[in-house]
Order: C-alpha cells, then sequence, then structure tokens
C-alpha cells in the first residue's frame, strides 16, 4: 500500500526556505532571486509582526499568536530539585479549520471557504 494513503509521509520531508522558493519560482514565473527575495521579505514581515506582539492571521491557513507566560516554579527531573523558570513569550500556532480538514484529507466545505476560515 501507499505511504501517502497512509498517512505515513508526512514526517518523511522537510520543506526549507530553498524549496519555499523554488516553489515560487516554479509557480510564478519570477527570477529565482526575485522569488528568493519575496520568500524572504514575507518572512520577514512575519517576524517582525510578532516580534511587536501582533497576530499573524492568514486566511485558510492560520493565525501564528504570541502569549506571555508568567513566572513559575519547575522541576529538575533529574534530581526532582525546584527550579524558577522566568516569565517569557511563546508563539504558537492556531491552524484554521479549513487547513486542519485539508491535512486529514478532506475538502473543505463551501461555507468554510466563505468564511475564510
Amino acid at each position: 500500500m501507499d505511504r501517502r494513503v497512509l498517512g505515513l509521509a508526512m514526517a518523511a520531508k522537510t520543506i526549507t526556505r530553498a524549496d519555499l522558493c523554488e516553489a515560487v519560482y516554479q509557480k510564478v514565473g519570477l527570477s529565482r532571486t526575485e522569488s528568493a527575495a519575496l520568500v524572504e521579505l514575507v518572512l520577514k514581515e512575519i517576524t517582525d509582526c510578532l516580534e511587536r506582539g501582533e497576530t499573524v492571521k492568514l486566511s485558510s491557513f492560520g493565525s501564528f499568536v504570541v502569549r506571555k507566560k508568567g513566572q513559575r516554579i519547575g522541576r529538575n527531573p533529574k534530581t526532582g530539585k525546584e527550579v524558577p523558570i522566568s516569565p517569557r513569550r511563546v508563539m504558537v500556532f492556531k491552524p484554521s479549520a479549513i487547513l486542519k480538514v485539508r491535512i486529514n484529507g478532506g475538502e473543505p466545505t463551501e461555507a468554510m471557504k466563505l468564511a475564510g476560515e
């Protein structure tokens, strides 16, 4: 049986910046240099927004959200000793309903498409 049918191919390949640049080059028709610059510009804009604590929502894809975590006490699993964990910001990705359906092999409904989920 084909591995893709079983969903086992998901971890088989990691997509890199170079792969994204190549896809833009192949599908949009820009030069390789322009394609690379476009990918870098999009990634930089997303990064800059997240650094400022803004949410980045990409319709039909998902949202990147920065959350603040307060200080807490953790435990070293090896020694059992309690250690403070400093406050920090973390980034989480929340996939859209459309993306969830698509990664599970389904087709998004018209209502989902219209809502831009």
